[in-house]
């Protein structure tokens, strides 16, 4: 293979291999400080970042406040502390190599207020910000006032075009890259447009070449561009190294780190990682963000497609076809099915899953009573960890509210990244995964249950493979 040619990013020759961020604690100041000692780019995540106390125990993240209001207050200051000490296991043991990097999500609750936190409470050992989910627009603005560089997640030359136009342009020598995040193929939230169908891929060469073509025309021909999504083997996109069609490039690795000694999952989740085959990791639509995500199927996945599926359209008075009278809540009031409806919600009622719950769309779902508690409890327990979410009826504005109906179809994503980050549990919790995953139980570098290091891994891309 082709030399990889070293980059100047954030101020630094480092080698072009980025660790991709990982929220919620998947990411940490252990393994992206390590992956900066190796000489490439760390990341660590800033979503409700752990932190330990002075004997090296988890500090929990309990929520005490009585309103959502309070809460999420609590969990803003969870965020900024938990940030700021993992930046200083990040800077600690990158000793002084590569470049470490947070991530966040812009539409994460408080995005701009934890980020200032963050980085004023870490001053000197953040070197750059990755965000994506949603137009980051602001975050431009804020990494130039923390003397910090910036690179913005994007799926098309098109985002990029109007993140630059509207905010970027006014902060040119701090745009340290540009991540383009293939929507097909990368693990965690996708950025996938109306127009785009989940399941028909593009292939990323033409979409990235469409992305430099773009930003050569801002003037920005050696501003790298970070593939994000499928890359596995370096020796697979060859063709993209010292191509003028693509130019500086770099190369982000989100799956492969999960399976190293470094990671903080859990053995269980290491363990699955090498049992997946191809067509485990799908992309689905369940998340509360309102965002396309790539997950491993697993039962948790599984409930979810079975509340979707278990849904009839209904009316609160006869109209049209909706005329066949059927009762639900513990008071037994009336709605409107069609009759076909109504024979299909009667055989769910019978095979247990005996609780009917509206949604948004003016559909009931049927799920069982268990079930039927725990959505509600996750709803009353909402911190706000989203600007607005799907799943309860919190917003980050005035009203505190989106003024709908909270969606039981959806999820507590708060609870479950939580519960698969601090637990043994994989089965039972969302686990995000790149489409690539499969390729652990295949690649023969993994056989008899190697994990590498974190050096060892970043070596061994370098090499190709």
């Amino acid at each position: 293979m082709k030399a990889l040619r070293p980059l100047v990013m954030s101020g630094k020759e480092v080698l072009p291999v980025v660790e991709g961020g990982k929220g919620i604690s998947v990411s940490n100041g252990e393994s992206s400080g390590a992956w900066a000692s190796a000489g490439g780019v760390g990341t660590f995540s800033g979503v409700n970042a752990d932190a330990y106390d002075e004997n090296g125990a988890l500090i929990p993240q309990l929520y005490h406040g009585k309103t959502r209001r309070e809460r999420h207050e609590e969990l803003i200051r969870h965020s900024i502390r938990g940030g700021i000490y993992q930046a200083r296991v990040a800077h600690e043991t990158a000793g002084g190599e590569g470049r470490v990097h947070m991530n966040v999500l812009w539409e994460m609750a408080a995005a701009e207020q934890i980020l200032h936190g963050v980085l004023e409470g870490a001053q000197g050992l953040i070197h750059g910000i990755t965000c994506g989910a949603g137009m980051p627009y602001r975050v431009a603005e804020i990494a130039v006032k923390h003397g910090v560089h910036y690179y913005p997640i994007v799926s098309s030359a098109r985002a990029f075009r109007a993140l630059w136009l509207r905010a970027y342009n006014k902060f040119r020598d701090f745009l340290g890259g540009v991540v383009y995040e293939d929507p097909w193929l990368a693990g965690g939230h996708n950025g996938l447009s109306n127009s785009e169908d989940p399941l028909k891929p593009e292939d990323p060469y033409p979409r990235v070449k469409a992305l430099r073509e773009m930003m050569n025309s801002f003037g920005l021909n050696e501003t790298p561009i970070i593939m994000a999504g499928g890359v596995w083997w370096l020796s697979e996109w060859e063709d993209w190294l010292d191509n003028p069609e693509i130019g500086p490039i770099a190369f982000q690795f989100g799956t492969r780190p999960l399976l190293t000694q470094e990671s903080p999952i859990s053995d269980a989740w290491k363990q699955r990682l090498l049992t997946l085959k191809k067509g485990d990791v799908y992309l689905n639509h369940f998340s509360p963000t309102g965002f396309y995500s790539s997950a491993v199927s697993n039962p948790f996945l599984e409930e979810l497609k079975g509340r979707a599926e278990r849904q009839v359209a209904y009316s609160v008075e006869p109209v049209g076809d909706l005329t066949a009278e059927f009762m639900v809540g513990p008071r037994g009031r009336p709605v409107y099915l069609t009759e076909h409806d109504r024979e299909r919600a009667q055989g769910w009622v019978a095979g247990g899953n005996s609780v009917a719950l509206k949604t948004p769309d003016t559909t009931l779902i049927f799920v069982d009573p268990a079930q039927a508690a725990v959505i509600r409890q996750d709803q009353i327990d909402c911190m706000g960890c989203l600007s607005a979410c799907n799943f309860s009826n919190w917003a980050q504005n005035e009203e505190g509210t989106t003024g709908r109906r909270a969606d039981p179809r959806s999820f507590c994503i708060q609870k479950t990244l939580q519960n698969i980050s601090h637990s043994e549990d994989v089965e039972h919790q969302l686990m995000f995964a790149g489409h690539n995953a499969y390729r652990f139980a295949s690649d023969p570098w993994y056989q008899n249950g190697f994990v590498p290091t974190v050096k060892q891994l970043v070596e061994r891309i370098a090499t190709g493979y």
